[in-house]
């Protein structure tokens, strides 16, 4: 059996994150380290976006930023506008080309297709793999996306559309998110916040197709890029050890009222790196309290009041800009978590919180 310093169970977006930044902060220069992936090769199969709230490794995988979005819904739309926080969106494809150009330059990191040569015994290990449980009766966000061409210039390129609930909702809460890169080009996704039993929403593409030909108006284009997901909107259980830290949707690092996990995961790998020689005695790295508290109530309200969401998503981004976008991306101060609690309807929210 062989034997590293540190074994990363999952080579996705936390566990190549976390390398990542231990190599480049020279912490696996005399350390070594194990990478467990399952996959063949790696390729674009994800697009990560988020608000650029704080710094990050990786601005040269970022395929566009916009400082404007929109919110639609059949009450009416909304513009919002804000500079100092860009939205970004990342290429899997260039971040993870970026990143093992970086690890095959290292000698102390190996990759292994499973765990069946190793000791996991003796290493300390970083663990992205959420528990294998029957969650199906749990809240999810599930999606499909593809990235369209035209060939005229159609899209604005200059502001992208956050959430469009002017759709069928089936009881459930449904939006559709469009990123334009380009005049002529541009990701949709049909997007869905509800149960994972009911597979009678999952009839993607006819959503999908549906919506750019009625709603976009759009008529001839080719599909150069799809991809498919479901994030969990709750925390998974995940046994915590002596020799073993939780990262990614794992370790608590999506966000449940949003998905967004991209930006946090990467400030827990700067957190795992700064305490890395003391990890094993080294607090817990949390989001935040107030956010779990805040994210449940918020989630109570969809469950049982999924008709009331694209009003309460509409009024919430009347807020102002800077603070709903730090709210989202959690990092908000109490001032501005009560700007946002002060644009939900009252009651609704008081029943939820018992």
């Amino acid at each position: 059996m062989k034997e590293f310093d540190y074994i990363i169970l999952g080579g996705g977006c936390a566990g190549l994150s976390l390398a990542y930044e231990l190599d480049i902060k020279k912490k696996l220069n005399d350390k070594t380290l194990a990478i467990v992936e399952t996959r063949d090769e790696y390729k674009r199969d994800k697009t990560w976006s988020f608000w650029k709230v704080t710094d990050h490794n990786f601005d040269d995988c970022v395929i566009k930023s916009w400082n404007n979005f929109s919110i639609n819904s059949e009450l009416g739309s909304h513009e919002v506008v804000n500079k100092e926080y860009p939205y970004q969106t990342i290429d899997s494809g260039l971040f993870y080309k970026k990143v093992l150009n970086q690890l095959k330059q290292n000698k102390n990191i190996q990759f292994f297709k499973n765990t069946d040569e190793l000791n996991l015994n003796n290493s300390f290990i970083f663990n992205s793999i959420p528990a294998k449980e029957n969650y199906q009766t749990n809240l999810w966000q599930h999606f499909k996306g593809i990235e369209i061409e035209t060939p005229k210039d159609i899209f604005d390129d200059e502001i992208f559309n956050l959430m469009d609930f002017d759709c069928d909702q089936r009881d459930n809460v449904h939006f559709f998110y469009t990123l334009p890169f380009a005049k002529n080009k541009a990701l949709i996704e049909t997007t869905w916040l509800s149960k994972m039993d009911d597979k009678t929403l999952n009839d993607y593409d006819i959503q999908l197709e549906k919506y750019i030909k009625e709603s976009l108006k759009i008529k001839n284009y080719k599909i150069n890029y799809q991809e498919e997901g479901a994030i969990p909107l709750f925390y998974p259980f995940n046994k915590t050890d002596k020799n073993k830290v939780n990262i990614g949707s794992a370790g608590g690092m999506t966000r449940l009222s949003t998905g967004y996990t991209f930006l946090n995961i990467q400030d827990h790998s700067k957190y795992i790196t700064n305490n890395i020689e003391t990890i094993q005695n080294t607090k817990a790295y949390h989001i935040g309290k107030k956010y779990a508290f805040l994210d449940n109530i918020f989630l109570n309200v969809l469950k049982k009041n999924p008709d009331k969401m694209p009003k309460i998503f509409l009024n919430m981004f009347k807020a102002s800009s800077k603070t709903v976008i730090k709210f989202l991306s959690n990092k908000s101060n109490i001032f501005e978590d009560l700007g946002i609690i002060l644009k939900m309807p009252k009651w609704i929210f008081i029943k939820n919180i018992f």
